[in-house]
């Protein structure tokens, strides 16, 4: 199976470019919806902005979920200084020291945006003499906007206010050498992937055995992506970045498949599934425990849904920091899921 590796890099670097903390997901879901229209697939979306693709199997005895989340971390405005910089609260759990320096854009919620830095609270070496021990936390992370601004109603003024997201650079580059570096690699590369496997679909005139629905949720990462669930689902397979340390055998170059997670074992048969068809693909793969770690399936299960579910996804290294995977982990999750669905 050749995946267009072209069409898929190129949708990750785009989609990586759309700011889309929680709860601020509307652009990056409208372009992968229009993305999914141009290839042939209708498309719906619930309240709360989950994203549904939908795609006719050979039977329609059963509904497969194949799910992957467009949000991403980020920061929000918690209040204005006296001075003109923005005390800030995080949105999903970031990595915060690795904050410290990144350029970011701030959203009013009237639609305009400015740019700043993240910076400590003791920026400067030749000034502050805890500049390089200060904790770099909530309460010493603060805001630098871009514009002129010396008081707490200047910045009023501008249109900023507390409760506006805060987005900041993902720093997107695609290796030579098959490497993707970007911040929001959890979960825009999954995300991505998924729509190389739509086109695959589409290109070949390849139904998957069951009527399949791919799913980009829009609150994972604040604990409630897929919590809801279209009824006819009867099994969720998650896409998510694979976790790459300790003792866990995953690397950039695998698809990972997760057999528990902090909330518990994902389904046996299921799980035992994935791993057969990996083998029989020859696939680079690995089986891990993610001791810190929820999905989609998991709320899922949470919300009610009477669902078995199952996770996998490529290799991340420094998931929630400076995140790096390389394409042979993107293909081979591609593949596993391919034989997911049509086998």
């Amino acid at each position: 199976m050749n995946f267009d590796k072209t069409y898929v890099l190129d949708i990750a670097s785009k989609l990586l470019s759309i700011d889309s903390p929680s709860g601020y997901t509307q652009h990056a879901i409208s372009f992968l919806q229009e993305e999914a229209e141009k290839l042939g697939y209708p498309t719906s979306r619930n309240e709360k902005g989950n994203l549904f693709i939908h795609v006719e199997g050979l039977h329609h005895d059963r509904t497969i979920g194949v799910s992957a989340h467009t949000d991403t971390l980020g920061l929000m405005v918690r209040s204005i200084k006296a001075d003109g910089k923005l005390a800030v609260t995080d949105v999903g759990g970031p990595i915060l020291p690795t904050l410290d320096g990144e350029y970011c854009i701030i959203h009013t919620r009237e639609g305009k945006t400015y740019s700043g830095t993240i910076l400590s609270t003791s920026p400067a070496a030749h000034v502050y003499p805890d500049a390089s021990t200060l904790a770099r936390d909530l309460d010493h992370l603060e805001v630098r906007i871009d514009e002129i601004v010396e008081s707490k109603e200047d910045v009023q003024k501008l249109g900023i206010n507390n409760g506006d997201f805060i987005a900041y650079d993902p720093k997107v580059q695609i290796t030579k050498s098959g490497f993707v570096k970007s911040r929001f690699l959890d979960d825009k590369i999954s995300a991505s992937l998924l729509f190389g496997v739509l086109k695959q679909l589409r290109d070949d005139s390849i139904k998957p055995m069951q009527d399949t629905i791919f799913i980009m949720s829009t609150y994972e990462e604040v604990g409630h992506g897929a919590s809801n669930l279209p009824k006819q689902i009867n099994e969720l397979l998650a896409v998510d970045m694979g976790c790459i340390g300790s003792d866990l055998s995953c690397t950039e170059y695998d698809v990972s498949i997760c057999a528990k997670d902090s909330r518990g074992p994902y389904d046996y048969d299921m799980t035992n599934k994935l791993i057969k068809l990996a083998k029989e693909q020859k696939l680079q793969y690995a089986v891990d425990i993610y001791p810190m770690y929820g999905s989609d399936v998991s709320a899922a299960m949470a919300g009610g849904n009477n669902i078995r579910g199952a996770l996998i996804g490529p290799g991340v290294h420094a998931s929630h920091g400076m995140e790096r995977t390389h394409y042979q982990g993107i293909e081979n999750t591609m593949k596993l899921v391919f034989a997911y669905i049509c086998q």
